[in-house]
């Protein structure tokens, strides 16, 4: 189950214990539970094993304006519950479907799972900062020209402010 930080004061404490259970370096991996996230979170499960590096998987809770009820649609049942709650749901989810689809990869059993709420990218910088992670592995839907410069892109903004390396990860079609 994901723990929400609800302050920079939490953030900061789960970085702390999250360097205690490493040697190899932490990787971070924001997910919005896309395709494209599931891609980028088994690339950085196999970075990690590789790398003896321990995994952060980060997932910002925000109900953004051009999608409400974002979080409604990817949960089936209908109730009244609060925003981080069905956050969390999605997220348990779309964990346990990355285990299984992985064939049970280690590191992602043992990933570290953290909810911040906000603006996307600002608390992604934010939980950066803390968490000093030796890379960021994202996913993206790759949009491109008039799409790219109206609605911008959370990848390319987190590349041009972060001061870690980040790999861009976009889910392959392989159908037809």
């Amino acid at each position: 189950m994901a723990d929400l930080a609800t302050s920079s004061a939490e953030v900061r404490e789960h970085a702390v214990a999250a360097r205690q259970k490493t040697q190899g370096g932490i990787i971070l991996v924001p997910v919005d539970f896309s395709a494209h996230s599931e891609a980028a979170l088994l690339t950085a499960a196999g970075y990690s094993e590789a790398m003896g590096a321990s995994l952060v998987v980060l997932h910002v809770v925000h109900d953004p304006g051009e999608m409400p009820g974002y979080y409604s649609k990817l949960i089936k049942k209908k109730r009244a519950t609060k925003i981080q709650d069905m956050a969390s749901e999605a997220f348990d989810h779309f964990m346990d479907r990355a285990i299984e689809e992985s064939d049970g990869i280690a590191a992602l059993k043992e990933a570290d799972r953290l909810m911040v709420r906000g603006l996307p990218v600002t608390r992604i910088l934010e939980v950066v900062e803390h968490l000093e992670p030796m890379m960021v592995v994202m996913g993206s839907q790759g949009r491109t020209g008039l799409k790219h410069l109206v609605i911008g892109s959370k990848a390319t903004q987190i590349v041009q402010l972060c001061p870690v390396p980040v790999t861009i990860v976009k889910k392959l079609d392989l159908k037809g």
